[in-house]
């Protein structure tokens, strides 16, 4: 049987805590080593990531049984989101969380997490997808713009600068347009 080498995005399992601690702390390490000590320094205990897996959407992009990249989505809107920065929408969702591991980055597993975030929102129900990020180099907000995320502002919370963007589902058009 031939070994597949594509990436496969799943539902996190309590099996995963361990895979994802590493996964965030790979990042931190790195974003550290090239930006100097930061909000990005830290790392999520064992029990942090346990309680994403019961309040949240976290899923894995896994190949060869290795987590190479994660993303959380959530009903509940983050501390540092100022909705007034966006699109009104009756059911948002909130990306957080996003890592890929920094021995697989810039090889296209963060713009595939993107597109299944969006396409998982749309499947949902829901009508946008919003974010925020560090309004930093070591921030991803170049990221976010390259995958067609829509800028909507910056907004330093608690003294920390974010950068904030969104995508609108096509639920999004669809109740607009029933609602015009």
């Amino acid at each position: 049987m031939k070994e597949s080498h594509q990436l496969v995005i799943e539902a996190a399992t309590p099996g995963d805590v361990a895979p994802l601690v590493a996964l965030h702390a790979a990042v931190a390490a790195s974003l550290t080593a090239a930006h100097g000590r930061g909000h990005w320094s830290r790392c999520p205990s064992d029990r942090s990531i346990e309680r994403a897996l019961n309040g949240s959407h976290v899923f894995v992009g896994r190949r060869r049984d290795r987590v190479e990249g994660t993303l959380s989505l959530t009903k509940k809107k983050p501390w540092a989101i100022d909705p007034d920065f966006f699109t009104p929408a009756a059911r948002p969702l909130y990306l957080l969380d996003m890592a890929v591991h920094p021995d697989v980055q810039r090889r296209g597993i963060g713009r595939t997490l993107m597109t299944f975030a969006l396409a998982f929102a749309a499947q949902s129900g829901f009508d946008a997808v919003r974010l925020d990020a560090y309004d930093y180099p070591a921030g991803a907000g170049g990221f976010y713009a390259k995958c067609d995320m829509a800028f909507r502002g910056h907004r330093t919370y608690r003294s920390t600068p974010l950068v904030y963007f969104e995508a609108l589902t096509r639920s999004h058009s669809q109740s607009s347009a029933v609602t015009a």
